[in-house]
């Protein structure tokens, strides 16, 4: 038999790889003599980098960048196993995790330090970016990213704009000549599964802009500006960038790279599964094995388990893909319709959350035995 792993990393306790590696002990217990295969998983949220590292043999990076906040740290991202493709996770230099009830001031937050990765990137010789969005503290239209490979962002005197997306208020117009013309050259993939825009009640301010400590009075002024923004970029470059869908995500991150490089959207399990050879390597699987750490109704829209399970479904026929998670929520039932066969959960009674991170490991490989265990009985 051949057993594919492909889960994605369980949150605060395990890697995908790890997790993969665990449910690989499980099953071998059972099926000594399988073929195994692990593929760490992702979703282009948190995880990604580590994941598509792993998977392809590629290594990490660090270089020292500017924070939300303006302060300098230190931000890592991944080359893949070609050595010509990069993974940055956005929120590695512009994260949320910066920022605290005390510091946070989304008017003011900027992306410059994800374009000091891309840069360094760049410098590292690779021909390909993948761009994961998510978990941002900035609200800035990817202002600051611009800002930072050279764009020029001006006010009427020709001074620079701000760093922040209040700033953009003040946008005049946008010169291109400065930026590194090495973006002329590099594709830009967006790892998002956001379809928002970039203004509006439904745009980066007016939804994600409260959880980064925005008031109503600051999601008003932040739109706005961004409005201004949008509508300077259509007018200098040509880009309608205000309602294009995902533009919004990553507080806008998503409208400054559609506009300042090559860039296109891909939804972030989709650009896992290619990178991966997901689709030829389950081919000729018996069985796929996917989780994460908690799966709910919300698991059908985008998230890594269902990106697994269709995409086998597609390349390998109506074999099991049977999800191994932490927590079962609420409205599963619906999965089952939807590619994933069967959903067990790893913890083997009432756990306090200190217990059940600390013990995901051996709770995992006791799952996957189980599971080996039902399949051989069946068999």
């Amino acid at each position: 038999m051949k057993f594919v792993f492909a889960p994605d990393s369980y949150k605060g306790s395990l890697t995908a790889k790890e997790a993969a590696a665990a449910m690989q002990a499980g099953v071998s217990k059972v099926f000594p003599d399988a073929t195994f295969v692990q593929i760490p998983m992702a979703d282009g949220g948190e995880g990604t980098v580590q994941s598509l590292v792993d998977a392809t043999g590629g290594h990490l990076v660090s270089a020292e960048v500017t924070n939300p906040l303006g302060h300098k740290t230190l931000a890592s991202y991944g080359i893949l196993g070609d050595g010509t493709t990069a993974v940055i996770e956005m929120s590695a230099a512009s994260g949320i995790q910066f920022i605290d009830a005390d510091n946070a001031n989304p008017l003011t937050a900027t992306t410059y330090g994800t374009g000091e990765l891309m840069l360094d990137a760049l410098d590292h010789g690779v021909q390909h970016l993948i761009l994961g969005l998510g978990g941002s503290a900035t609200n800035d239209g990817g202002a600051g990213m611009a800002q930072a490979i050279g764009v020029q962002l001006l006010q009427a005197d020709g001074r620079p704009v701000d760093l922040g997306g209040a700033g953009l208020s003040k946008l005049a117009r946008i010169d291109l000549s400065q930026r590194d013309s090495r973006f002329e050259q590099v594709d830009v993939t967006i790892a998002s599964d956001v379809t928002n825009p970039l203004v509006g009640a439904k745009g980066a301010s007016a939804v994600f802009g409260p959880q980064k400590g925005a008031t109503p009075e600051m999601v008003a002024t932040l739109d706005q500006a961004l409005a201004h923004y949008a509508d300077i970029i259509n007018q200098d470059l040509g880009v309608a960038i205000a309602q294009q869908p995902g533009a919004g995500a990553a507080g806008g991150l998503g409208a400054g790279l559609l506009a300042f490089t090559n860039a296109q959207v891909q939804k972030g399990v989709e650009i896992v599964l290619d990178r991966t050879n997901f689709r030829e390597q389950v081919s000729d699987a018996d069985v796929v094995l996917t989780g994460e750490g908690g799966m709910d109704f919300q698991t059908q829209y985008g998230k890594t388990p269902m990106g697994v399970a269709q995409a086998t479904k597609a390349s390998a026929g109506q074999i099991p893909v049977i999800a191994l998670v932490g927590n079962i929520g609420t409205g599963v039932e619906v999965l089952y319709d939807l590619g994933i066969d069967a959903i067990f959960s790893t913890e083997p009674g009432v756990q306090t959350l200190d217990q059940a991170i600390k013990e995901a490991t051996a709770n995992l490989i006791q799952t996957a035995e189980n599971v080996a265990r039902l399949i051989k009985a069946a068999h």
